[in-house]
């Protein structure tokens, strides 16, 4: 391939000055990338050498490669060590909410860190954002749901952060309702604040827990982001921890029950009632969106770990290892919780393949529960600040496991373009 300037003529006498100028712009470029501020890792995140180790990460590989058979289940698996990792820190990313920033606050450790996800029987490539970008190259995702969700795409973001930063375009004051564009890609990526799906009110700022209470129409979808997501490509649904809070339940404007209201004369109906109801209206509001062309995801439910107490009793997570997956087992009301999520989920797939519509099931239970070491605890602010000091069990530390998110999401998104390329050419 002819270079740029081959294309122009030069005298004798000048081609000793253009080799110097050539020579001087190839140290100069090899240079740069020692002093880029997205290499400054720390030097003692490499602690260990396990046998078993991740492949190393190529961010300058341009061409989309499917090696793995679609039929693998990338979501059954166990967590392997990745000396690699991470790929951004917190001086290397400006979107780590505070909350989320272990970092910054003093967690001693830094193993957890250090893992990637190994699906059994073959192999997930590590994230690759120049990849990502190519393939959602003037597209758009919307994530929709709670504070996980958007703890999911500011971990995105600094993934994304090693190619190009997003321009901040809401419309919207609300912080809760953010919507970015890549301008070199033409990508929008926005999330929208919708804990339960549903249509909601706050009844009681307070309440009996402290926590709020909530008016819930479970027969009527959030207009908030049902209203707005029709163009976008992909739009990633998810809810779950909110729902655990003092509600008081609707269907056809008519209370039906409470989950620990203490409203005389109400009865007292389990989580998964509401849950289960709130997941059947939300899927089906996508299936009625006449207009709506793009690939709805349901993200399973992402189980805390709580330990030794409830949230607001003492509980902590305070592990520094992930589990194995024959140490521990997904139970109780997580269990019923990720139940509900795959039956509505299969029941919306069915009507929506007589609609056009197309879902896929982002199924990141059963990573997330092997990952007790992965949370903010008590290192999400300053131990002397004037915070609710309840040690943080839900969220995820960034830089963290929540970055393999994006390791899922990217190889959803490459099947479907080969799938789409296959078609073309059939």
């Amino acid at each position: 391939m002819e270079l740029p300037f081959g294309k122009y003529s030069t005298s004798p006498q000048r081609t000793p000055r253009i080799f110097l100028l050539l020579v001087l712009a190839v140290v100069v470029l090899g240079l740069i990338p020692l002093y880029h501020p997205f290499n400054w890792y720390p030097t003692d995140l490499v602690t260990r050498n396990p046998s078993e180790i991740s492949p190393i990460y190529h961010a300058e590989e341009q061409k989309i490669k499917i090696k793995e058979p679609e039929t693998c289940d990338i979501f059954t698996g166990e967590w392997v060590w990745n000396p690699d990792a991470p790929y951004y820190t917190n001086m290397t990313c400006y979107a780590i909410h505070e909350h989320q920033n272990c970092m910054k606050y003093g967690r001693p450790d830094s193993d957890y860190l250090k893992w990637r996800w190994k699906p059994n029987g073959c192999d997930l490539p590590i994230f690759n954002p120049f990849q990502f970008l190519d393939v959602v190259r003037n597209k758009s995702l919307a994530l929709v749901g709670d504070s996980v969700g958007r703890n999911q795409m500011q971990s995105l973001i600094c993934l994304l952060a090693r190619v190009e930063y997003p321009v901040d375009i809401s419309d919207d004051p609300d912080q809760a309702f953010k919507k970015y564009k890549y301008t070199t890609y033409n990508f929008t990526l926005a999330t929208y604040w919708s804990p339960f799906l549903v249509s909601t009110k706050e009844a009681d700022a307070d309440g009996p827990s402290h926590t709020g209470v909530y008016n819930l129409h479970l027969d009527k979808a959030d207009e908030k982001w049902t209203t707005q997501i029709e163009g976008y490509d992909y739009v990633i649904l998810n809810a779950g921890h909110w729902f655990a809070r003092i509600s008081v339940y609707f269907e056809n404007n008519q209370r039906v029950g409470c989950r620990y209201c203490r409203i005389p004369d109400v009865s007292e109906l389990p989580l998964t009632y509401a849950y289960q109801r709130a997941f059947r209206t939300a899927l089906k509001a996508i299936n009625d969106l006449e207009n709506f062309k793009g690939v709805a995801i349901l993200r399973t439910f992402a189980p805390s770990h709580f330990e030794g107490g409830e949230w607001n009793k003492g509980g902590d997570c305070a592990r520094t290892r992930p589990c194995r997956s024959n140490e521990t087992a997904l139970e109780g009301q997580s269990l019923e919780q990720y139940r509900i999520q795959v039956e509505e989920f299969k029941i919306a797939e069915e009507e929506g393949k007589m609609k056009g519509k197309k879902f896929r099931l982002m199924d990141t239970t059963q990573a997330m529960l092997l990952r007790p070491d992965g949370h903010p605890s008590k290192y999400g602010h300053w131990p002397n600040a004037k915070v609710v000091l309840y040690n943080d069990c839900v969220h995820w530390c960034l830089p963290g496991p929540i970055d393999s998110w994006a390791d899922f999401l990217f190889h959803m998104f490459k099947t479907k373009v080969t799938r789409s390329q296959e078609e073309k050419l059939q």
